[in-house]
């Protein structure tokens, strides 16, 4: 229980930031799951479309301070790097 106006306040706004940061990490982690099955399943095009997506809402996370500007590059590189690459056929399919 807060003991002055100045913390209650503090515990108002702490817990307004923490609802809408739960909710960017989740819509981001949708979206990278999204992404991830669109490459797995060689979707190239839908792969895209998501990526694009993917990209501008991880900027916005990063720009607000929801998650670090280097992890939002470095998660953005990744799966760049991973929809750029060609999707190999599993070995005992003909």
């Amino acid at each position: 229980m807060p003991h002055n106006n100045s913390a209650a306040k503090r515990l108002r706004k702490n817990e307004t930031r923490r609802v809408a940061n739960k909710s960017r990490l989740t819509e981001l982690k949708t979206l990278r799951k999204r992404l991830e099955r669109h490459i797995h399943d060689g979707q190239a095009e839908e792969a895209k479309a998501v990526f694009v997506t993917f990209s501008k809402r991880v900027d916005q996370a990063a720009s607000i301070n929801t998650v670090h500007k280097n992890t939002a590059s470095r998660l953005k590189s990744r799966l760049a790097l991973a929809l750029a690459k060609p999707v190999a056929k599993p070995a005992n399919a003909k």
